[in-house]
């Protein structure tokens, strides 16, 4: 019991840190109204406690705010305003198997009793989505964003080279756009990228098609400068 909780927060935590929350750890142990034996609630909550100690990040005792059925590890996120976000919990469960009278057959051909874990890590997803989008103020990891690249032409006559700067970058699975507007200046199509929160904007004009190389830029207006094509692939596929 004790790896499997610790498998469970193991992904959590890679989780979180992917995601780039901070998170807290609380064991919450008996409530006053409870199912089952106190022994095997005794027995339960020390298991989670050695779980949590050899995971070995700080945790605190949370007394009598289990859930009736079995103590539970219950996790806070910090956003990046510090807010706090109830969202993931691993809960240990032994009155479900009692109550439905399950078992299985041990290595040793023994029949033991099995033992239920209750894991969230995103919770709601619907919840955890708008949690992330506040996180990150609308700027998301290239991993996550639905706005990963615009190819901005400088001019009419090489809206067919980003076309296909457009296509190759496609076939990487890459969410990639162009902006094709004749009315709008290259200034006016960066800045429109920018605000939409495209990771990153790729000018191209005729150096650019002469030697198959894209100039690129970031959101915040940083100058990455002049990358091959097929670098600047490997680089956002990496």
């Amino acid at each position: 019991i004790v790896e499997e909780i610790r498998g469970c927060l193991d992904f959590l935590k890679c989780v979180y840190t992917v995601c780039g929350f901070t998170y807290e750890l609380e064991l919450s142990t008996r409530p006053e109204k409870y199912l089952g034996e106190r022994d095997v609630w005794d027995d339960a909550e020390s298991r989670l406690k050695l779980a949590l100690d050899e995971f070995g990040e700080p945790w605190e005792l949370n007394p009598g705010d289990g859930a009736f059925y079995g103590p539970k590890i219950d996790i806070t996120i910090r956003d990046a305003l510090r807010r706090a976000h109830q969202c993931a919990t691993i809960q240990l469960d032994f009155q479900l198997p009692i109550r439905f009278n399950l078992s299985y057959n041990s290595p040793d051909g023994t029949e033991r009793r099995p033992v239920i874990i209750h894991r969230a890590v995103l919770g709601s997803l619907e919840r955890m989505m708008g949690i992330l989008t506040e996180n990150f103020a609308g700027k998301w990891p290239f991993w996550l964003s639905p706005r990963q690249v615009m190819v901005v032409p400088v001019m009419p006559m090489f809206n067919q080279y980003a076309t296909e700067i457009r296509e190759k970058l496609h076939q990487q699975h890459i969410v990639i756009d162009t902006d094709l507007d004749d009315g709008c200046t290259l200034n006016k199509k960066v800045r429109n990228a920018q605000l939409a929160q495209y990771n990153f904007i790729f000018v191209v004009g005729e150096k650019e098609k002469n030697s198959g190389t894209v100039n690129v830029r970031t959101r915040d207006n940083v100058v990455h400068g002049e990358f091959t094509l097929e670098d600047i692939t490997e680089k956002l596929v990496k």
